[in-house]
């Protein structure tokens, strides 16, 4: 079995493991075995090195799932061509039956050139389509090709799902793929913008998918390889160190061919001058990269001690050089979209890219005209490093396209209906395959119970996980990475959802500015100095949160409790231990050491009794739970505890309910500790109302609804006049570990479109 599974393709493990998630998924209401339909057969259509790594993952996910669908694969265009390292072959290294190889290039690299192949595309394509009778033909963007193939499919009745419709670019790039996509019966887009603008274009809601790049869903998990450093070598040799490179790729635009060789010129210029190593890509195939490829000749580029001229890089090693360059530069799409996931600064030269959604690591110098311009261009970028940014995908693109590909019913009308007019709100809500739950992954460390929850903008928790908390750093990360993956997993795939960030509430002092839990409570071991932001996002691509459990219940408060519309109040917990939170003109109040709100820690009296902290008379020494049941235990070893209505069975341990059911049932030494318990909590929030003057007391915890009574008697005891009208109230969360820390993520990422 290992050697079986270690035998596989990398791409293949990815996917056979998301086959497996499928296949645990809850199949719908109703499906039975016998009754299913017949396998979907899929055409996948590839003319370029670029398209096919957007559709191979879709070709592995496809591959994966035999039992719902039959893949044929078409391969034209550039693939074919040895000047453009006759790509076909990695296809075929990735295990793909190559069904269907058409060469439709006719060679000048011209205007004329690229119209003459789409029409020897056209004359082709006919006899292809018909031998394979798919039923739906898969085509990615805005190549010339493309439109070959999305015309001859529109005219022979095939159905045609198009890749990244929408977009919008500075060349003739734009009409093809607008002019795809009004010949397409379906559509996956990768962002928002790009959803509206099919929207605006008049394309049928129901057949729109918003699903991100396909390309993410491998890029996001496999550009952290531990050989990274081996890739870089073998390209740009042994003494190259990482960061310490840069990586170019410029493309001829077809409609201002004459200045993008110039501003091909003056970037080799200005790269001479940078004298740094660099690895640069061949030209595509449009008309102007004949020219082009003279001008890097000329120059001496393939000969030059500085530069590797290649033709072609795979797609896996790719990711690893853009992903440690310290800078990328040119004009390719890959720098406006795959670049920004790893944070590599890009200078994007031209108008090719003109209107393309971009990072903040994109610096553009659209009027390049001069090789001064540029060189100051890489000396503010070379070597920066910026966060990470994922407006092109999450990482989920390849299950979302196959759950949409399986919705597609053949017996439906093959003639598209367009909307009119422009409709001005989507109303893709109301589509169970496209995902617009906005919503956070939750994580609350327990001393007992680790648990994740889904939880949606309104604070409704979606789904609930739960495991007991190891007891070991590592088992406990593991398990916490595990639970999150599969979680986000499951929200993107079964629960509409889409994950926007993960917060993460714990027990213990945490600085929340790095996500480090600096001291942990007694009951979670091994979990201190230990840096919890890093490994979660760096396993799940996604902006991570991280505070206390008080803070946490606070926070909860603020956004969906009491506190919601209150400048200034306090969060109280009452359970095992005491904390809580205070909130300020708004805000949470950290303190300098992180340790503001440590409100069980407020001393009530000089000789109390001992707290876990060390020292004596804090308030969690008389009021938490814990304290409760050693008054409990106490009382029952000196036979002092039972009244009558009162048992205790063999072996049952004495808690603090215990302690609470006896005062009520009249033993008055048990009523004497809860009002000393009651007293010290009161006094210590009399402590806080002087100090803070809040307008409102929120009680959350197990012992709330206890507590609140002997809490406002001592207000209208001890506090100021000026203080005594302030309200106590329970709070009615029944989560506020999970909510807090679920606002951390909703309160500051919905600033983001995507």
């Amino acid at each position: 079995m290992h050697s079986e599974q270690s035998s596989r393709n990398p791409h293949e493990r990815y996917y056979l493991s998301m086959q497996r998630t499928w296949e645990r998924a809850e199949k719908p209401e109703g499906t039975k075995e016998k009754g299913r339909r017949r396998r979907l057969r899929v055409c996948v259509a590839t003319c370029n090195r670029a398209d096919y790594s957007k559709l191979a993952p879709i070709m592995f996910g496809i591959k994966a799932q035999p039992e719902n669908f039959e893949l044929e694969v078409m391969v034209l265009g550039s693939h074919l061509i040895d000047d453009y390292g006759n790509t076909f072959r990695m296809i075929e290294q990735d295990d793909f039956d190559i069904g269907s190889k058409l060469h439709t290039i006719v060679r000048g690299e011209d205007e004329a050139a690229m119209v003459e192949s789409v029409g020897l595309a056209l004359v082709k394509l006919p006899d292809v389509l018909q031998r394979l009778q798919p039923d739906v033909l898969v085509v990615h963007g805005d190549r010339f090709d493309a439109l070959a193939l999305a015309t001859a499919a529109a005219l022979m009745n095939v159905r045609i799902l198009h890749l990244e419709g929408g977009e919008v670019s500075g060349t003739i790039d734009d009409s093809i793929r607008h002019a795809i996509s009004k010949l397409a019966h379906y559509h996956a887009c990768c962002t928002r913008s790009a959803e509206q603008h099919l929207i605006a274009m008049c394309e049928d809601h129901s057949r729109i998918l918003l699903t991100g790049c396909p390309s993410y869903d491998k890029l996001l998990s496999a550009h952290r390889r531990d050989d990274y450093m081996d890739i870089i070598h073998s390209w740009l040799g042994d003494d190259v160190k990482e960061q310490d490179y840069i990586v170019a790729l410029q493309h001829p635009v077809t409609t201002d061919i004459k200045n993008s060789i110039k501003i091909y010129e003056l970037m080799l210029d200005a790269l001479i001058s940078f004298n740094k190593r660099t690895l640069i890509l061949f030209p595509n195939i449009d008309a102007g990269s004949k020219e082009m490829v003279r001008v890097m000749r000329k120059k001496g580029i393939e000969r030059h001690p500085n530069f590797r001229a290649v033709k072609h890089v795979p797609f896996e090693q790719f990711i690893q050089l853009v992903s440690h360059a310290g800078c990328m530069i040119g004009n390719s799409s890959c720098g406006v979209r795959e670049a920004g996931a790893f944070g590599t600064p890009v200078i994007n030269l031209g108008t090719r890219q003109t209107g393309r959604e971009t990072g903040e690591n994109v610096l553009h110098v659209r009027d390049a005209d001069t090789q001064n311009k540029i060189y100051h261009a890489l000396e503010l970028q070379f070597g920066k490093r910026y966060p990470c940014s994922k407006i092109y995908g999450d990482g989920n693109a390849v299950p979302r396209i196959l759950k949409f590909l399986q919705s597609i019913d053949l017996d439906e009308p093959l003639q598209k209906t367009f909307r009119f007019p422009t409709v001005k709100e989507c109303i893709s809500q109301d589509i169970d395959h496209i995902l617009e739950t906005q919503s956070a992954l939750a994580v609350d460390l327990g001393g007992t119970n680790l648990r994740v929850a889904i939880v949606s903008m309104k604070g409704k928790i979606v789904k609930k996980y739960s495991q007991p908390n190891p007891k070991t750093y590592e088992d406990r990360i593991a398990l916490i990475l595990k639970m999150c993956s599969d979680a986000a997993c499951d929200a993107a795939v079964n629960l509409n959802c889409r994950i926007l960030g993960v917060g993460i509430s714990t027990g213990g002092r945490v600085n929340p500015h790095k996500g480090v839990i600096l001291h942990s409570t007694k009951l979670i071991q091994e979990w201190s100095s230990v840096d919890i932001r890093t490994p979660v996002s760096d396993t799940l691509h996604l902006p991570v949160w991280v505070d206390n459990d008080g803070n946490c219940a606070a926070l909860a408060e603020r956004k969906f409790g009491h506190g919601r519309g209150v400048e200034n109040f306090v969060t109280v917990i009452t359970g095992t231990g005491i904390g809580g939170g205070i909130v300020q003109h708004g805000e949470l109040v950290h303190g300098s050491t992180f340790c503001a709100a440590e409100l069980g820690h407020i001393m009530v009296s000089l000789e109390g009794p001992e707290c876990s902290c060390g020292s004596r008379g804090c308030i969690e020494a008389y009021a938490s739970g814990a304290a409760l049941q050693r008054e409990a235990k106490r009382l029952h070893d000196e036979d002092l505890l039972l009244v009558e209505g009162m048992s205790l069975k063999k072996d049952e341990q004495v808690t603090a309910a215990h302690l609470i059911s006896a005062a009520h049932l009249g033993n008055s030494k048990a009523e004497a500790m809860l009002q000393t318990a009651g007293a010290a909590l009161g006094m210590g929030i009399v402590n806080i109302l002087h100090t803070v003057n809040p307008g409102l007391v929120v009680l959350s915890g197990i012992l709330a609804s206890f507590y609140q009574n002997p809490v406002q008697q001592a207000i209208r005891q001890r506090a100021l006049s000026s203080a005594q009208g302030i309200h106590v109230v329970i709070s009615e969360l029944e989560e506020p570990a999970l909510l807090g820390a679920a606002s951390m993520v909703l309160d500051y990422t919905t600033r983001r479109t995507y």
